[in-house]
């Protein structure tokens, strides 16, 4: 996967560094310098913290918290600095914008800025000093915003907590102040979270699949993580630093990159609608965000649901990145910006740029850009999900060669012709099983029914059921997987 030294827009990975880029990194060195501290505002006596995966380096965003004395809440969150450093026009700064942001796989990351920078000049690292931007609010116990302000600052963290650390925190007993702003953060995020759906925010449960490797790169274990309070917390959070930079500059009327999810196509949409009533279940005017929290409420408790959520994503549109503030569909908010990842994402970096400084992004590239970045980041998206897949392929097939196929429960999705799909939560995949490897009984296909059926048995098969299935075949090369029903299914 390595890339030449200019690959087209989003074309390609480019996971070596420039000598150049690397000397101009290196010559920042590590440590923040007495000077650059100067006319920022100094937090480093404030209770900074950040709340990680266990696995990251690159420590983009940290918070603090307290109660004022009138009684509102003080929020200020921090983001790392990268604009200080990395200077318009250099070589850091062109490379970054070619990669466009940092891309994770499996067994690496491909990051947009050299370590040095990406894991640590800029990273929010415990115990030193960090340079960052700050948007820092005031807000209520129901979590209304009274107040809004932004800064460059200075912070020394005071901790770094993974999700797993805070999650104990959140669910346990306090033993200092740190743990007690934790559990505080965390209830002001419910507030935050309860008043965003209640503006009509879509929320889907999900659940995300971590590959462990051994040193060879090898899959050894599929471990399921479940996107709970604590990372419910930093999500709130980050998306109302975001709202509030969007908002901020458009206020200001400067020129910026917005991260834009435009409305599904109605076409889709009445799509999904008639399969929605073919199941009997109420569904109101799609086009309202409201109307489609009310139907994943109801898809909540019904056996069909979890596939006609999968249903539903299919007709949501890919956010991009876009040079006017369009909306965002999926939070129900109408201005939306990246600003909390400037480390992995450029886009973010451009938004730093526009808001504090005089001379921000030059307006007559912005949209070239803003497509440029869209591709890369759809690139990188292909790039770890294609990755991923094979091997999660290579893991499948060598159980398969050992006589040990793995049985996963699966959900059916789709029902055609030649068999059905499935999606299957723990493996973080899907595939199909074609009716030619189910030889327990033979099956029909019935279209007006839309499920198929066994001729001997009567069995159905039908969209939202929940099937044991055994890998069958893997095709390593199409990153392929077959399924068929397991042996003691069979009679």
């Amino acid at each position: 996967m390595k890339s030449t030294s200019r690959p087209k827009s989003g074309s390609s990975l480019r996971e070596v560094f420039p000598r150049k880029v690397l000397l101009e990194a290196k010559r920042l060195g590590t440590t923040v310098h007495p000077r650059e501290i100067a006319n920022r505002t100094d937090c480093r006596r404030h209770p900074v913290i950040t709340i990680d995966p266990a696995s990251a380096r690159d420590f983009d965003d940290a918070f603090s918290l307290r109660r004022t004395r009138r009684g509102p809440w003080e929020l200020r969150i921090h983001i790392a600095d990268v604009s200080h450093y990395v200077k318009t026009g250099s070589s850091l700064d062109r490379e970054a914008r070619l990669r466009g942001n940092s891309t994770y796989l499996p067994d690496r990351v491909i990051p947009m800025l050299p370590e040095s920078l990406s894991n640590n000049l800029c990273s929010l690292l415990p115990g030193v000093e960090r340079l960052t931007k700050c948007v820092e609010f005031l807000l209520s116990d129901d979590g209304q915003i009274l107040r809004t302000r932004f800064s460059s600052a200075v912070i020394r963290s005071r901790r770094r907590f993974t999700y797993e650390d805070a999650m104990r925190v959140i669910g346990g007993k306090t033993t200092n102040s740190l743990e007690r702003m934790i559990q505080d953060a965390d209830h002001l995020a419910q507030k935050l979270r309860a008043r965003r759906l209640r503006a009509g925010s879509l929320e889907f449960s999900s659940t995300e699949t971590c590959l462990r490797l051994d040193r060879r790169g090898r899959v050894i274990d599929i471990e399921q993580v479940q996107h709970d309070q604590s990372h419910q917390l930093i999500e709130e959070f980050m998306l109302l630093a975001n709202e509030a930079v969007a908002t901020r500059l458009l206020q200001l009327r400067k020129p910026g990159i917005h991260r834009v999810h435009e409305h599904p196509d109605p076409a889709r949409l009445r799509e999904f609608r008639e399969e929605v009533h073919f199941h009997r279940i109420p569904c109101g005017n799609l086009g309202k965000p409201r109307e489609v929290q009310k139907l994943l409420g109801r898809l909540e408790k019904s056996s069909i649901g979890p596939a006609l959520r999968i249903g539903f994503l299919r007709t949501l549109p890919r956010a991009r990145y876009a040079t006017r503030s369009l909306g965002h569909y999926g939070l129900a908010k109408e201005n939306y910006a990246h600003f909390t990842s400037p480390i992995r994402r450029y886009a973010d970096l451009l938004v730093h740029r526009a808001l504090f400084q005089k001379r921000g992004p030059d307006p007559r590239d912005l949209r070239r850009v803003a497509e440029h970045l869209s591709a890369t980041e759809r690139a990188s998206s292909e790039a770890e999900r294609n990755s991923k897949r094979s091997k999660l392929c290579a893991y499948l097939k060598n159980q398969l060669r050992q006589g040990k196929p793995r049985t996963c429960t699966a959900l059916v999705t789709e029902i055609v012709p030649y068999g059905f799909f499935v999606d299957i939560e723990e493996l973080g995949m899907g595939g199909l099983v074609p009716r030619n490897l189910l030889k327990d009984d033979r099956y029909d296909f019935d279209s007006t029914r839309r499920q198929i059926r066994g001729r001997r048995s009567h069995r159905l098969i039908r969209v939202g059921d929940r099937v044991q299935v055994t890998v069958a075949r893997v095709d390593t090369t199409r990153q392929r997987v077959d399924f068929t029903f397991p042996e003691r299914q069979r009679t």
